[in-house]
């Protein structure tokens, strides 16, 4: 048994370039999945999309962006994992893209990139090119551990889904 505390507040940060004058936007959305320790690959207990925050405010989307103009991370979601009741013994991170203006996948939006931190350390990035021919894309899984601290496990999984059902498929085991 470790005496680690495991993660605590980590941040997710997503960019992208804006489309090209004339094409449609570009909208990209981080999704944040919470699984409950009785059924960790179930139906998620709840979901943080679209500029909100969890009931007990511990995963909030602190940035959001329709079109990727801007400095810095287009959006950007924190997690307070160390306050996350005992309950959840998951939390998935994906990233969606909206497809409001035709079929569009990651290979299809310029410099996208997601990034995982901890304070000022890095625990994971990824430029989407291993899912080019995706929609839609988890990018991160934290994991309660043995001892009750939150690990990461990092690496980026895609998919070819709508936004809602990307919200229903995300915290499945990989088959």
């Amino acid at each position: 048994m470790s005496i680690s505390k495991g993660l605590g507040k980590v941040g997710v940060a997503l960019k992208w370039d804006p489309s090209p004058i004339g094409a449609p936007v570009h909208d990209l959305d981080l999704v944040a999945a919470t699984y409950t320790a009785d059924d960790p690959y179930g139906k998620p207990a709840y979901l943080v999309t679209f500029d909100s925050r969890s009931p007990d405010g511990t995963i909030t989307l602190d940035r959001e962006s329709r079109t990727g103009q801007g400095f810095g991370p287009d959006e950007a979601l924190t997690l307070e994992l160390e306050r996350l009741a005992s309950s959840y013994a998951r939390v998935v991170v994906g990233v969606v893209i909206q497809q409001s203006g035709g079929r569009m996948t990651f290979g299809d939006v310029a410099n996208t990139a997601v990034e995982v931190t901890e304070g000022y350390t890095q625990l994971a990035d990824d430029d989407f090119a291993g899912v080019a021919g995706s929609t839609a894309a988890t990018v991160a899984e934290f994991v309660r551990g043995e001892s009750g601290g939150w690990e990461l496990r990092a690496g980026v999984r895609g998919f070819d889904a709508e936004p809602d059902e990307f919200a229903a498929l995300m915290g499945r085991k990989p088959a």
